[in-house]
């Protein structure tokens, strides 16, 4: 996804992005015009005009070309969690507003690349074990927040009562934002509006 963020790159890690790039856009584009479950590895190696070893080198299978935004993703996440105060989070409604930060980074990383995205949402809802990895990765993601929130002093039964509540969150949003990323960004803002019974609040901010 990120194809802004290499200020220091060199000629072959700019090449090696470009083509970890071109594999992506490739297949995407075959999965939507053909189905995820028919294409293969080297029909999309074919038309990016790549060799077999090459795709491997890149990616271990078609399933992770989908997830190739995780690190991404992550990367966002992280970022965030860095910029979490040092001081305690005790209480339910610090750990909400800390668990809300966190995912709203991850809404607006995907809402960066809203036609990648698009095509993201459209296979996972189409293809069961696509949704399952989804879901997986999910759950993933409420252990980072619960382990992030312990990790500043949040009670565990807090801790966990509020990394699920995020997780609800970003499911409603899922749910109500479909394929687009930029209204999955504002159903998930607006998820925790209601749930903390808190005043509209900009996302950017």
């Amino acid at each position: 996804m990120s194809t802004n963020k290499f200020p220091a790159e060199s000629l072959r890690d700019r090449k090696r992005r470009q083509a970890r790039e071109r594999i992506i856009e490739v297949a995407f584009t075959l999965f939507i015009e053909r189905g995820f479950d028919v294409v293969t590895v080297d029909e999309i190696a074919q038309r990016a005009e790549i060799g077999r070893t090459t795709f491997f080198r890149y990616f271990s299978d078609k399933q992770e070309v989908v997830f190739s935004a995780e690190d991404d993703f992550l990367r966002a996440l992280n970022e965030a969690m860095r910029d979490t105060p040092t001081e305690p989070l005790r209480d339910l409604t610090q750990a909400l507003n800390t668990s809300r930060r966190l995912l709203l980074a991850i809404c607006t990383e995907a809402a960066h690349y809203p036609s990648q995205y698009e095509v993201y949402h459209r296979l996972v809802k189409k293809y069961p074990e696509l949704e399952d990895r989804h879901n997986r990765k999910t759950r993933r993601y409420a252990d980072l927040l619960e382990t992030h929130l312990i990790d500043h002093c949040t009670p565990p039964a807090i801790a966990i009562l509020a990394s699920q509540v995020t997780i609800a969150c970003y499911q409603a949003a899922w749910r109500l934002g479909t394929h687009d990323a930029t209204a999955v960004l504002r159903e998930a803002n607006d998820a925790f509006d209601l749930l903390l019974g808190t005043p509209p609040h900009d996302p950017e901010d």
